[in-house]
Formats: C-alpha cells, structure tokens, sequence
C-alpha cells in the first residue's frame, strides 16, 4: 500500500485458535480454527474491511507463523510496512475455549517474550504517527519495555492531536502487578483524546467501575470522548457536553472475543466519516454485534452493509 493510512494502531499481534467444540473447557477441545488475533491488529482489520486504510505499528517473529500472520494481514487490505520480524522471538499463540461463549477463556503463549514488546520508535515513521487521522495505542502496549517507552515517544510526537485514542485494554496476564497496571494505564490517558474500556479497564484506569463516575474521571483528565462499554447494558459515551448511553444490539453470541475490536474498528470508521460520538458508536454496536455471533475475529469483521442492514434492523426492533 502507498497510501497514507488513516489509522495506525499499536500494539500486540499473533495467532489465536478458537475452539470449535463450544460449551467445553480447553481440556475437552478436539478442534481448533486458525485466525490472526491481537487486539490493535484486530481493530485494523475491522477498519480495513469497512474500507478504510489501516496500518499497524507492531512485531512477529521470524517464523512460519510469522510468515502466515503477514500474509493474512496483506489479504484483508492492512499495511504491513511497520510490522517488523524478529530474529529469535517467536510469533505468540493464544487459545480461546468458548466456555461460556459470551466470556471466552483464554490462554496466552507469549514466552520468553512477545515480539510486538520489542518495538522501538526508530522502527516506525514519526511523522505518520504526528499526522495520521487516528492514532490508536493499546494499554498492553505499555506491559513491558521497550514497547513502553516506545508508546511514551509515540504520545509525546503525537502531541495530543485528535483522534488519539487509548483502548485501555487490561490483560492481568501481561503485567507484573495490578499497581503497575494501574499507574501505567491511568498515565497514559493524560495523552488521549478518547478512550476507550470497560468497567474493569475502567477501575484499572481511574480507579472507578461505575460508568458515570469514570467517564468523569476520563473527561476530568482531558479526554474529549470517554467511552464506557457495559456488555449487554449498552455503551455510555460522554463528552463535556453531553453524555448518553447507546442500547446494545442484541444477538445469539457465538464467541465474545473480537466483538470489542470490530466495535473499535467501526468506531474509527464512523469517526473518519465524521459521524458524531454517539453515532459513530451506534455503528460500532452493530460491527461488535455481528462479530460476537460469529466463531472467528479477524475473518469474521463484517462490511459496511452488514453493519448498516443490522442496524437498521435494531432500529426497527425498538
């Protein structure tokens, strides 16, 4: 791709297995299917199957999963440019059993380290990082060093601009302790325009799970969007103006993994076509709700029309 993107994500990458059998713990698994995986990548590819030019700012390692993970992200239309290889780290694994389908458990293999914590600020274009439209940073992206320090140059470059947006992502696995996790997280936010978790993101971040009291905290940091997601409560999106709280889009859920990155990917899209917060997130809605009733993440992110037909469906329902 010789375009400049229009979101750049940052942050961990690798192959996810999904249990085909359901209902059954990783011990009672025969089956598994074969995605690439990884929040940010996943928000990408959401991003890229709505039309828009993804790139992302990440690691694999010099193997054949890393070769697969490349390719897969060139068929689905991502820029690879800043995906770099690693000589000796391996490409992680990370395996979901759907037990229950709507909080799938899984187990991460990132070890001895994960590629995508080694990423450094020379490895990706500052001034695509300064001017892309939206800049999206994973809160595992901050775990571990280098990738910490990396993301502390990439919000200082940043400066700010709109759309910068902090998913703050959560994975009790990645860090040494819930404090690290917190002091991290919650700095991170003071460099963001939006952000983006769920209760429990949202208590690591600033110490609260109730919805209203943390978008207050989010805006009280300097945020211009907070965004509280609440599973089959809705989406509390507020702003310094106004706040509102956007009804789910009820569905059969297949597997709850990779819902809340299709929600991203269509949030970035919504916001790149200028739709409002709440707007933008009624769509994001939708795209985690198609994904949610499907098996797979990246191979399941759905097109502009099924988000739209879906949508408009919803709407009629209420």
């Amino acid at each position: 791709m010789t375009d400049a993107p229009e979101l750049l994500t940052v942050g961990r990458i690798g192959v996810d297995l999904y249990a085909e059998d359901l209902g059954v713990g990783l011990a009672g698994v025969h089956r598994f299917a074969k995605s690439i995986g990884g929040s940010p990548t996943n928000v990408a590819v959401a991003a890229a199957r709505l039309g828009r030019r993804s790139a992302v700012f990440t690691a694999v390692g010099a193997d054949e999963l890393g070769a697969y993970v490349l390719g897969a992200l060139e068929s689905f239309g991502v820029d690879t440019r800043f995906v770099g290889t690693h000589p000796t780290l391996p490409t992680p694994l990370a395996l979901a059993a759907m037990d229950p389908p709507e909080d799938p458990r899984i187990v991460f293999y990132r070890f001895p380290k994960a590629p995508d914590m080694e990423i450094r600020a020379e490895d990706v274009d500052l001034d695509t990082v300064r001017t892309v439209p939206i800049l999206w940073i994973s809160g595992g992206a901050l775990a571990e060093e280098p990738s910490r320090s990396t993301v502390h140059t990439l919000l200082g470059v940043r400066g700010r601009r709109p759309h910068t947006i902090l998913d703050l992502d959560y994975r009790p696995a990645f860090w040494a302790s819930e404090e690290e996790a917190r002091a991290t997280i919650g700095a991170a936010v003071e460099h963001a325009t939006v952000a983006i978790g769920n209760r429990v993101e949202c208590e690591i971040a600033v110490g609260t799970a109730d919805p209203d009291a943390a978008a207050d905290a989010l805006l009280d940091r300097g945020v211009r969007i907070a965004i509280v997601k609440l599973g089959g409560e809705g989406v509390l999106v507020a702003t310094p103006r106004e706040r509102r709280l956007v009804p789910a889009v009820q569905v059969r859920v297949v597997c709850g993994l990779g819902a809340g990155d299709a929600f991203g990917g269509a949030l970035c899209h919504g916001l790149l076509a200028g739709r409002d917060p709440d707007d933008a997130v009624e769509l994001a809605n939708a795209a985690g709700a198609l994904v949610a009733s499907r098996l797979l993440c990246a191979d399941a992110m759905p097109t502009e029309v099924e988000v739209l037909t879906l949508l408009t469906e919803a709407h009629a329902r209420r």
